[in-house]
């Protein structure tokens, strides 16, 4: 089951569970759409393509809810 962080890593935007508009790679490092176009949609961190996230919504969301650890360090990659 996905994660579903709640940040961008890059630049810390938010990105709800619930909402579309995040890029994950298949290790879930999760980046906004204006991030992952300029990454070219390639993760900085394992250099895995960078595809959009699905949301998670209704009772789905209720019962797996996303997580809230943050990834954003701050530091701009």
């Amino acid at each position: 089951m996905l994660e579903m962080r709640p940040d961008c890593e890059r630049c810390g935007s938010e990105l709800p569970a619930d909402q579309g508009g995040a890029f994950i790679c298949s290790f879930e490092c999760t980046f906004c759409a204006e991030c992952a176009d300029q990454l070219d949609e390639t993760c900085p961190n394992c250099g895995g393509e960078l595809l959009d996230r699905p949301a998670r919504v209704g009772d789905a969301l209720k019962k797996y809810p996303a997580s809230t650890a943050r990834r954003f360090s701050g530091n701009d990659n």
